[in-house]
């Protein structure tokens, strides 16, 4: 069973940034692919980003620019540096992987509050 575990959330000042991490208990050489997706109040999940086994990374439209996708192979850890916060970034953020049978796991979530 993997287990995901976000850290880095909280409150930010709208223009600011922040650094999400999500740590795997497993090598991240396990999944064919690692992601971050949120969900603000009311809404359904959306997809922010993701990257794959081999390094390929994709970016919800809307966010492309302000938010970057990597991981570290040493940590067994995935990142997601979001920079220009805006209020409507507000959300919890979620770190997803799928495995090589293509069996998905997600952490449990950490709020991104972006307020003044």
């Amino acid at each position: 069973q993997v287990q995901l575990v976000e850290s880095g959330g909280g409150l930010v000042q709208p223009g600011g940034s922040l650094r999400l991490s999500c740590a795997a208990s497993g090598s991240i050489f396990s999944f064919n692919a690692m992601g971050w997706y949120r969900q603000a109040p009311g809404q359904q999940r959306q997809l922010v980003a993701t990257i794959t086994s081999g390094g390929s990374t994709n970016y919800a439209d809307s966010l492309k620019g302000r938010f970057t996708i990597s991981r570290n192979s040493a940590k067994d850890t995935l990142y997601l540096e979001s920079n220009s916060l805006k209020p409507e970034d507000t959300a919890v953020y979620y770190c997803y992987v799928r495995d090589w049978q293509f069996q998905a796991y997600w952490g449990q979530g950490t709020q991104v509050t972006v307020s003044s």
